[in-house]
Parts: structure tokens; sequence; C-alpha cells
């Protein structure tokens, strides 16, 4: 883990962004994220001086994670350092936008009579 990650990791961490739980590290299909809130699709991805050999393989990543139904946002380590309080803004508001409610009903076709 990187100081960025884990100084981002000691915010995120314990459920202290609406209660709800990131994980560290975590696989989603043939990659490893940063940070993922899986309740709600949302993954954050720290981006150092690498970033920039790497920005075509982060764009079929992304690509990928996207249509998968995850939202990726992505932020410089520098950042997160200098800016922590409006990283972690942007991330609280991606979070509000995506407390979508829950389907109505059994959600299948022809199911019972009218």
């Amino acid at each position: 883990m990187t100081d960025a990650e884990r100084h981002l990791w000691y915010r995120l961490r314990g459920k202290q962004v609406e209660g709800l739980r990131f994980r560290r590290q975590h696989p989603i299909g043939p990659y490893v994220v940063d940070f993922v809130c899986l309740s709600r699709r949302l993954i954050v991805e720290l981006d150092g001086g690498q970033h920039a050999e790497q920005a075509g393989y982060d764009r079929t990543r992304d690509s990928w994670l996207s249509s998968e139904g995850f939202r990726v946002l992505r932020f410089w380590n520098d950042q997160v350092f200098k800016q922590t309080d409006e990283v972690l803004a942007v991330i609280y508001s991606e979070m509000e936008r995506r407390s979508f409610p829950p389907p109505l009903g059994g959600g299948g076709r022809g199911r019972g009579k009218v």
C-alpha cells in the first residue's frame, strides 16, 4: 500500500463514509482495485507518477469495470495529500448519487393477473 493509499484508507475504513464499508486491494474479475464500496458499486483508484505509462491499461480496466456496473473515481496521489477533504467530498457525492432505491415488486414480466 502506498503512502497516499494509507492516508485515504485511514478516512475510508471502519464505515466512516456514510456508514458504508469500503474494502482495500479487492479483486474484481481479473483486476485488483485500490478501494471499493460493493454496496454502491463505487471504486476509488489512486494514481501516482506511473499513471502516464499505464494510461491505456487503465482505460481498458476502467471500461471493463464500468461494463460490470461499477463507477470508477480516479485521484492523483498529490490530491489525496493536499486536498483530502475535497477528495472525500467527491466520494461522498458519488455515493449519494448511487444510493438508488431497490427495484419494486418481483421484477419479472407476466407475474400476477391484472
